[in-house]
């Protein structure tokens, strides 16, 4: 299903997390003995949306009007509300055993005796 949200979009104000820039996180990686990408897409369908917004996502089908009661993707600003999320969530690890660019996770470990440890704690957060 495909939902034009232009003047949703139009209304709302650009958010201004400030996405990685993917040299950086290229670079962060460089060196590692393993690397894990974990890709996080239906991540977006996790995320409420407030009350007061879902009626503003409002779409008619033949049986009727619906709403989303989740993010839904092609609001302008989902990629850096996304990013915000996993950067709080990831906040200790990003960096140091992982790096995130939207809804990719990278896992990195220097050697590979400690990579199931940097995955566990990677997954036991998610």
């Amino acid at each position: 299903m495909c939902i034009d949200f232009t003047d949703l979009n139009k209304a709302c104000p650009k958010d201004s997390c400030p996405l990685s820039k993917i040299d950086d996180l290229v670079n962060a990686t460089a060196g590692h003995a393993l690397l894990s990408v974990i890709d996080a897409f239906s991540g977006y369908h996790q995320i409420s949306l407030c009350p007061e917004d879902q009626e503003k996502t409002t779409f008619i089908t033949g049986r009727g009007l619906h709403w989303y009661r989740m993010m839904p993707f092609g609001l302008k600003n989902v990629a850096t509300t996304y990013q915000r999320l996993v950067n709080k969530l990831f906040k200790t690890l990003i960096r140091k055993t992982m790096e995130v660019y939207i809804d990719e996770i990278i896992v990195k470990s220097m050697i590979n005796a400690t990579h199931s440890h940097d995955l566990r704690k990677t997954f036991s957060i998610l």
